[in-house]
C-alpha cells in the first residue's frame, strides 16, 4: 500500500499539532487496499456536460486550469442529444482521451407515473414497465453505435439487461456501466449488489460517512464515484477538505466536481444555455480547487494514468439463462 493510503492529510493538522490539538492517528486499517488496474487510487469526472458546446467549454477551461480529466459525464439523457451533437462528443473527448457518459432513459422523474411525485417519492428514478427497459436499451444501442463507451445508469434492471447485452456482444463488450447518484447504494451489502449485476462504477451519495466508505471497501472493489460538491438536489454537500481522506478510504474512487447552489438544468435546452455553461466553467474550476488542496497537502499523488477507463476484475452474477 503506499504512503499516500496510510499516510495522514488532513488540512490543518500540522498547525493543530504545534498547538497541542492533533488529531488521532489514522488507522491503517481504514484504508482501502484497491487501486484502479494499472495503477493509481483517484480519477477526475466533470459532471452535467449537457452537449457539444457545454462539452467545449469544459476542454477549454481544463486546458487553461490545467485540470486533468478522466471522465465526462451527462445527465439529460441520450434521448436529448441528436445523432450529430452525440457523434462530435464521442470524436472531442476521444481526441483527448477521456471517456464519455451518457445518461439512459427513461428515468421515472420524467415519466407519467404519480407515484415520484408523491411525499413517499415511489419507484424513484426507475425504470416504469417494459417500455422503458426498453426505451433505456434503445438509448444503450445508439449511444454505443456513435461511439458512446460509457452509460449511466438509474435502475437495477436496466443494469443487468445491459450488461447481459454486453456479454451477448449487443453492445460493445468493453462498454462501462455507471450507477446515478440519484438511486447509489449506502451500505457495503447493496454496493456488491450493484457489482455483480455489471456495475463498472458507482456513485455513493455524498453523505456517506469516512467509515461507511472503508465498510463498502471491505466488500467491494468496483470503483466508486462521489461528488466532492454535490448539487443542491442531491444534498448540496460539499467536502472538499475531506477530499485527501474519502480518497484514502475510498480508493478506487472518481472525484465528481459537481456544483452547490445553481439552479437545477435537466433535460437541457438552448433556453438554458447560458446557465449551462457557466456552471460547466465553474465546475472545472471546483476540481482546481481540489486538486490545489490535495496539492498542499502532499495527496495529490497516486492519481490513475490519464486516458485510463476500465474498472479491472469484478465480481459478477452469472448471466446464463
Amino acid at each position: 500500500m503506499t504512503d499516500s493510503a496510510t499516510a495522514a492529510h488532513r488540512p490543518g493538522e500540522q498547525a493543530l499539532t504545534r498547538l497541542g490539538l492533533g488529531g488521532p492517528a489514522l488507522s491503517p486499517a481504514d484504508a482501502s487496499p484497491h487501486t484502479f488496474p494499472g495503477g493509481g487510487r483517484w480519477r477526475t469526472e466533470i459532471p452535467s456536460c449537457e452537449g457539444p458546446e457545454a462539452l467545449a467549454v469544459v476542454l477549454k477551461e481544463s486546458s487553461r486550469l490545467d485540470v486533468p480529466i478522466h471522465r465526462i459525464s451527462q445527465g439529460s439523457g441520450v434521448w436529448m442529444l441528436t445523432d450529430a451533437e452525440i457523434t462530435e462528443m464521442a470524436e472531442a473527448t476521444r481526441e483527448r482521451d477521456i471517456e464519455l457518459c451518457l445518461f439512459t432513459g427513461p428515468r421515472g422523474t420524467w415519466d407519467i407515473g404519480g407515484s415520484v411525485r408523491s411525499d413517499s417519492r415511489g419507484g424513484g428514478l426507475r425504470a416504469r414497465g417494459h417500455d422503458a427497459v426498453a426505451g433505456c436499451v434503445e438509448d444503450a444501442v445508439r449511444a454505443t453505435e456513435l461511439g458512446v463507451g460509457c452509460l449511466l445508469v438509474a435502475d437495477e434492471g436496466v443494469l443487468w439487461t445491459l450488461h447481459r447485452a454486453r456479454e451477448k456482444g449487443i453492445i460493445p463488450a468493453d462498454t462501462t456501466l455507471k450507477v446515478s447518484a440519484l438511486i447509489g447504494p449506502v451500505n457495503p451489502v447493496s454496493y456488491a449488489v450493484y457489482e455483480r449485476l455489471g456495475a463498472d462504477s458507482v456513485n455513493v451519495p455524498s453523505d456517506l460517512t469516512l467509515h461507511h466508505l472503508t465498510e463498502i471497501r471491505r466488500a467491494s472493489a468496483a470503483p466508486m464515484d462521489m461528488y466532492i460538491e454535490a448539487p443542491d438536489d442531491l444534498g448540496g454537500y460539499v467536502r472538499m477538505y475531506e477530499v485527501a481522506e474519502l480518497i484514502r478510504r475510498g480508493a478506487p474512487l472518481y472525484l465528481k466536481f459537481g456544483l452547490s447552489k445553481a439552479p437545477g438544468i435537466y433535460p437541457y435546452g438552448a433556453h438554458m444555455r447560458d446557465l449551462t455553461l457557466d456552471t460547466a466553467r465553474e465546475r472545472v474550476r471546483r476540481g482546481r480547487l481540489a486538486l490545489d488542496l490535495l496539492a498542499r497537502h502532499g495527496a495529490d499523488g497516486d492519481m490513475a494514468p490519464l486516458g485510463s477507463r476500465l474498472p479491472g476484475s469484478l465480481h459478477r452474477f452469472p448471466t446464463g439463462d
